[in-house]
């Protein structure tokens, strides 16, 4: 990671949107993908005009109690005050049930939105090609549907309700303060006039400031994420100060940034409060010295002042609603890149469906250029067999796993083909693609969980048995998985039902990929890929690896990406890569007498086995 705490480019290309947009744009963007708080608001806006009925009724009530209620001679009429003022109360009551009844739709509607934006969001990453994830940082990638996605509900809850509400509080007091008197009320817009254009000025910074604040919480997510991952090595290599000053310094990044919304926040809050205070003034003053040429009576200049103060609550509340606003816009900006992203790796409608058993492969000029980087294969040109046992080999950065992952579709082609069974990779039906070709990762990863569910990750079962009947099928299946593998001495030793911990941390290298093979032999693929699948595991793990992926093999076409050659020399086919190109193919024994690139590499790895003994 960037030692700055920067947000790196591959974040900025993936999941910006246009700087120039402006707030109002990001967020009819973003409820043009929540569709669901859009349905919530007509009802509510609706609701609305009840509370600002309500909220006018208190000003009419003080200017028919001082004008009708009093009469010349200063006596008073009691019950025509408390009939007005009964009917005000009610109206009040009113609007207040109808504004807890709007409020609550619209927060339903908001989370029930913003539940369905976080699993798009999720499912569209998941849609990413290893470009696309390759150029993002995790911490990033998190924040989409974490951190950003709550800065919405708290906008979708409130801000958006203020939003209704308060638009037609500012018109209704308008209208109401017109009909008492149009003159005062000219004067009052042009007191408020320049509160416009100075909130424009504030909006278009503040949001320019939020959007490097929500780039900031990524950095400082992928800071905690990456220090957290690596607690052990931190801790081996006594590297606390450095990463306790990483950590410390993109916390202070997202406090300065922080720091600097709020003095626009704290500039726009006092505004309305400054403002209000010169209209109370200017309205007493002119008010009473033109009542008579514009016929106010005692009642209508105070309810007007009572209705500049219903106008004070909006405006004051404004400063807030934008900063809301400010922070959901720039937060809807990072999400918006996410849906917005085009997706590389497109499904095949009514794509073909690939038979049961061995798969073969062709490839034909095959090229791929990470996006932003360097090419990592081309002209790549292959045939495998169906049921080939093939050795994928070279060293570090020749392109052996990424050809490994284009097989699995992780990523098209930059250009070239890949056919499985004669058909096009891009043209096959995506379930019949997942069910077929199965890929074993270098790190077997593993989910929190139990063996049991990290076995059958691929399959319809659920994760948790709900009968006993139900539990029993589950180990059966778990069970015959090992078995076949010859591997049912280590599930004596591990029941199913025993929990791997975080990334399978419980259990050894070499363990964790004994259980990833067993969820591959579950899975029973045509195409099984193995990318360095025997590497660094113990002795005692070793020799059960072997034997399982020979058993494995049986009845398939798989695909070993290995440095250890033990692998290579046991396969049917060795394809050998540098530098991104498939520069030598053959068995074994045929390489080895050839001289070649791969002659070297065995020679190197025999010297290195034996210097090791």
């Amino acid at each position: 990671m960037d030692p700055s705490g920067s947000a790196d480019s591959g974040e900025a290309a993936l999941f910006d949107v246009p700087g120039e947009l402006r707030t109002v744009d990001l967020i009819r963007r973003g409820l043009a993908v929540s569709p669901e708080i859009k349905q919530g608001l007509i009802p509510t806006v609706m609701l609305g005009v009840a509370v600002v009925a309500s909220r006018l009724s208190v000003p009419v009530v003080v200017e028919r109690a001082i004008d009708g209620g009093i009469a010349g001679d200063r006596s008073v009429d009691f019950d025509y005050i408390f009939g007005i003022a009964a009917a005000a109360a009610v109206a009040v009551v009113f609007g207040w049930v109808a504004g807890i009844w709007a409020e609550r739709r619209l927060v339903e509607r908001s989370a029930t939105a913003i539940a369905n934006l976080r699993i798009r969001t999720f499912d569209r990453i998941h849609a990413f090609s290893m470009s696309d994830l390759n150029e993002s940082r995790r911490g990033a990638l998190v924040s989409r549907v974490t951190s950003d996605a709550e800065q919405l509900t708290r906008f979708a809850q409130w801000g958006l309700f203020a939003f209704s509400i308060e638009p037609m509080v500012l018109v209704g007091v308008l209208v109401a303060m017109s009909l008492y008197s149009w003159q005062l009320t000219v004067l009052v817009i042009l007191i408020y006039l320049p509160v416009w254009p100075v909130f424009r000025s504030l909006q278009r910074q503040q949001l320019k400031v939020y959007d490097e604040m929500r780039g900031r919480v990524g950095d400082m997510l992928s800071s905690f994420s990456e220090t957290l991952g690596g607690a052990a090595a931190i801790r081996a290599y006594g590297a606390e100060r450095r990463f306790d000053a990483q950590v410390r310094h993109d916390i202070d990044e997202r406090y300065r940034v922080r720091l600097k919304a709020n003095r626009y926040f704290a500039g726009m809050f006092v505004m309305g409060d400054l403002f209000s205070a010169v209209a109370y003034v200017v309205i007493l003053l002119v008010g009473l010295w033109q009542r008579h040429t514009w016929g106010l009576d005692g009642g209508d200049l105070v309810a007007i002042m009572f209705l500049v103060s219903l106008l004070q609550q909006p405006i004051s509340e404004l400063s807030e609603v934008l900063d809301q606003a400010q922070i959901a816009a720039a937060s809807w900006g990072k999400i918006l890149g996410v849906l917005e992203r085009p997706i590389d790796v497109s499904e095949p409608v009514d794509g073909c469906l690939l038979e049961p058993g061995p798969i073969s492969i062709e490839v034909q000029d095959l090229d791929f250029t990470y996006r932003g980087g360097d090419q990592a294969l081309r002209g790549v040109t292959v045939s495998i067999p169906a049921g080939t046992n093939v050795a994928v080999v070279g060293q570090t950065g020749s392109g052996k796993t990424t050809f490994a992952k284009l097989l699995c579709r992780l990523a098209d082609p930059t250009a070239g083909s890949i056919k499985v069974n004669g058909a096009e990779l891009r043209e096959v039906d995506a379930e019949s693609r997942i069910s077929a070709i199965r890929m074993v990762p270098q790190d077997g990863f593993l989910f929190d969980s139990t063996i049991a569910d990290n076995v059958l990750m691929g399959s319809d079962e659920p994760s948790e048995a709900s009968t006993n009947g139900h539990r029993h099928r589950r180990d059966a299946q778990v069970r015959e998985a090992f078995e076949v593998l010859g591997l049912s001495w280590w599930l004596d030793r591990h029941p199913p039902t025993e929990s791997v911990g975080q990334r399978g941390e419980n259990l050894s290298v070499g363990e964790r990929q004994l259980v990833a093979l067993a969820r591959a032999q579950l899975a029973d693929p045509g195409l099984l890929i193995l990318d360095e699948a025997t590497s660094a595991v113990d002795p005692e793990i070793d020799e059960a690896l072997t034997n399982a992926l020979q058993r494995l093999s049986t009845g398939r076409t798989m695909l070993s990406v290995a440095h250890r050659l033990s692998t290579a020399e046991a396969a049917d086919l060795v394809l050998v890569f540098d530098q991104g190109q498939l520069v030598e193919a053959g068995s074994h024994s045929d390489l080895v007498a050839g001289g070649g690139v791969y002659s070297e590499l065995h020679r190197a790895w025999i010297g290195n086995t034996r210097t090791a003994r």
